[in-house]
């Protein structure tokens, strides 16, 4: 089991629902790339004369990024601490 948590690129947070910064190198990678195309649409779109391609450049990085974590993060599930448990406290 220790082998395929330490292989998974994105940790699930500790607290709450989704994942934390990466693990590994690939993870990074990703993140730097979603960073590096969010600012290119902050800085080449402009909202407030195109709106609803501002929205697209924001959205299609953000949906990748999402889906990456999806494939190679831990589940997805409600975390509450330490010991992982999703059982209502």
């Amino acid at each position: 089991m220790r082998e395929q948590e330490e292989s998974y690129w994105f940790p699930a947070k500790r607290y709450g629902w989704g994942w934390g910064l990466p693990h590994r190198w690939q993870g990074w990678v990703v993140l730097a790339i979603y960073a590096a195309l969010v600012l290119t649409a902050v800085y080449a779109l402009h909202p407030e004369h195109e709106p609803l391609r501002f929205l697209l450049g924001i959205a299609i990085p953000t949906v990748a990024l999402v889906a990456v974590c999806w494939l190679k993060g831990e589940p997805a599930r409600w975390r509450w601490g330490e010991d992982g448990s999703s059982e209502d406290k």
